[in-house]
């Protein structure tokens, strides 16, 4: 279970990354605090970084339900498509909100497989 540990890792550690550059940019646009609206360069860092914090909610409890009731290995290698989904939705997202889509379907879709794989495996072990 090593990997799904460093794949949780990775993802805390791409939201940090992301948490540090909206602060950049909250000094680059001049967008003091607590405003987050206003600045539509700056609104893009930020809503990309809440992006992934509100997908980070259903990511770390799919990935390790798969990885106790499914396979650990399958579930580290999803995690790893869904932090590079991740990292292309944020970037996308910098550049221009249309730019976020294909790396907001790279990350959903392996999310998606990770829940409902764990829902399965689960409720198969609760049936016996």
């Amino acid at each position: 279970m090593a990997q799904v540990h460093l794949v949780m890792l990775l993802a805390l550690l791409e939201y940090f990354v992301f948490s540090m550059a909206v602060g950049r940019a909250r000094y680059k646009f001049g967008v003091k605090a607590p405003a987050i609206s206003g600045q539509p360069d700056f609104e893009r860092y930020y809503r990309g970084q809440m992006n992934t914090l509100e997908q980070l909610i259903i990511f770390l409890p799919a990935l390790w339900s798969f990885a106790t009731f499914v396979d650990a290995d399958w579930a580290a290698l999803l995690g790893v498509v869904f932090i590079v989904g991740r990292a292309l939705y944020f970037t996308g997202y910098v550049k221009a909100a249309e730019k976020r889509s294909a790396g907001f379907g790279l990350s959903t879709l392996p999310m998606l497989v990770l829940l409902l794989g764990g829902i399965y495996g689960a409720a198969r072990t609760l049936i016996g």
